[in-house]
């Protein structure tokens, strides 16, 4: 009998009473590791009620005091890393290194909320008007909510409830269906750092369980990760039911490649940025424009780029893993395929590797086009496996253009020796995170995770102070305080204070 994943609910690890599970396979061997149960209505009200009541007394625990079990919470990650980490690689197919830098980049996260204090400063003004101060401070909003994806879940969630709940709110956590061992074993963690029953609550399921949140009349906020699809259908539930929701969606990121650059950063850089993970993160690099004269790299980009060589999680010579289901497999070669029938030239065919030892895993080897054309499907959809497509513009002016010109506006990159280029670039490109020769510029947590246009919905963005302001309201305090004896006079009105 497989495992059953439990779910979190005021403060007790419970299985569920769902008659509904989805097995939770390992991506290179099909095992199934899990069944995710797939939560009942009561469960789900169960949860938001508790993080309701728990929300009017967390609101009111002191600030300092929230940072310090905070301060628990991220040692016992860090001395858990590992294990975390082997966890993850189990359940998503990533090698071990890309694990702990899932696991990594989380714990940088819970490390900021430590430094809630001053992020939770308002402001004042004193003698806005005679005898009158301003002051103003932030508030938490109440019982928030995050719908996380499969490919990072130690990263992601900690992205949000962290956050969340170091600004005094409390929080649903419902990680994706497809790895939900890792969230999990971080609740774990929670829990045993000593945070009061229940200001997380984790559920499991799909599609039926995430519209319960975005319908449910006492969620405040919405945080997601995920498809451009489902973004777009969570921002307008959740800002139907008068929500805030801020969701970070899809990509198509772009790596510019100035003549004056330096080849061997590029081909090096450019070879991880597109295929590692598997091509499976919303900053990967998926398309490589090539100005002017650096197109004549592209036969030492497909060489670099074949030697890279997929296998298991444990295996310290694997570039990556396996992609997350069959269904993302076979969605993968089939764009590959579109692409050949399009009249895009395969430089690089990953569609027929298979491992000798996981024949079962849903792998795709490292794949290379060029003459591909803004028309194209492969350029229009985001493939998110790993698959490089290379194009070609005389200056960067048209890179511009194509770049701008794509829906999406994730992340982009310029490799350049040039800093008039770099500042030309970087002012004009309509992208909320640009790097100069760094391949994917994701920010640290003292900043925030700032997507554009199709590849973001809402007002303000992941972690950073504007997660703090997503996750808090401003109230406003003017006030004025009269001396003992005091006359105050209003238009008929004499009234003299006592």
């Amino acid at each position: 009998m497989q495992t059953r994943v439990p779910l979190y609910i005021d403060g007790s690890f419970t299985e569920s009473a769902a008659t509904r599970h989805i097995p939770n396979l390992n991506p290179a061997t099909q095992l199934n590791l899990a069944n995710t149960p797939c939560a009942t209505p009561d469960e789900v009200n169960r949860a938001v009620a508790s993080a309701k009541q728990a929300f009017e007394t967390w609101k009111d625990v002191p600030v300092i005091d929230r940072a310090r079990l905070m301060m628990k919470f991220v040692h016992l990650l860090k001395q858990n890393q590992d294990e975390i980490a082997e966890i993850l690689s189990q359940e998503t197919g990533k090698i071990f290194a890309d694990a702990k830098g899932d696991v990594w980049r989380g714990i940088e996260v819970v490390e900021h909320a430590c430094n809630i204090p001053s992020m939770m400063m308002g402001e004042t003004v004193e003698n806005v008007a005679r005898d009158i101060d301003t002051s103003s401070y932030m508030h938490p909003l109440g019982v928030c909510a995050g719908i996380t994806p499969f490919n990072f879940p130690a990263m992601i969630p900690l992205w949000m409830f962290p956050m969340a709940l170091a600004c005094g709110n409390t929080f649903v956590l419902k990680p994706s269906e497809q790895d939900p061992l890792t969230p999990m074993r971080i609740a774990q963690l929670f829990d045993e750092a000593g945070f009061p029953k229940g200001v997380l609550q984790v559920l499991h399921g799909d599609r039926e369980q995430v519209d319960m949140l975005l319908t449910h009349p006492d969620i405040k906020a919405i945080s997601f990760v995920g498809s451009a699809p489902v973004g777009q259908h969570i921002y307008r539930t959740g800002a139907q039911h008068l929500k805030r929701v801020q969701c970070m969606t899809g990509a198509k990121n772009h790596m510019v490649i100035m003549p004056d650059a330096d080849k061997k950063q590029v081909i090096s850089h450019l070879t991880g940025a597109s295929v590692g993970a598997a091509g499976q993160r919303c900053m990967a690099i998926s398309v490589a424009v090539f100005v002017g004269e650096s197109a004549q790299w592209l036969d030492e980009l497909k060489d670099s780029m074949a030697e890279v060589k997929p296998g298991a999680w444990n295996d310290e010579a694997a570039g990556y893993g396996p992609l997350i289901s069959r269904g993302s497999r076979d969605r993968v070669l089939g764009l590959l395929a579109k692409g050949k029938e399009e009249g895009a030239q395969c430089l690089l065919d990953g569609s027929s590797f298979t491992h000798p030892d996981f024949p079962e895993g849903n792998w795709v080897g490292p794949s290379l086009f060029s003459n591909v054309t803004p028309e194209m499907t492969i350029y229009r959809e985001e493939i998110f496996g790993p698959v490089l497509l290379a194009m070609q513009v005389e200056t960067i002016d048209d890179a511009l253009k194509l770049i701008n010109d794509n829906p999406y506006g994730n992340g982009v990159s310029l490799f350049t020796n040039s800093g008039g280029a770099a500042r030309h670039f970087q002012r004009n490109v309509q992208v909320g995170q640009v790097g100069i020769n760094i391949p994917i510029p994701v920010p640290l947590p003292f900043f925030s995770f700032t997507g554009w246009r199709n590849s973001f919905y809402g007002d303000q963005h992941a972690y950073g102070k504007q997660a703090v302001r997503f996750y808090t309201e401003t109230k406003t305090v003017i006030s004025r305080w009269f001396h003992h004896g005091e006359e105050v006079q209003g238009p008929n009105l004499t009234i003299q204070m006592r």
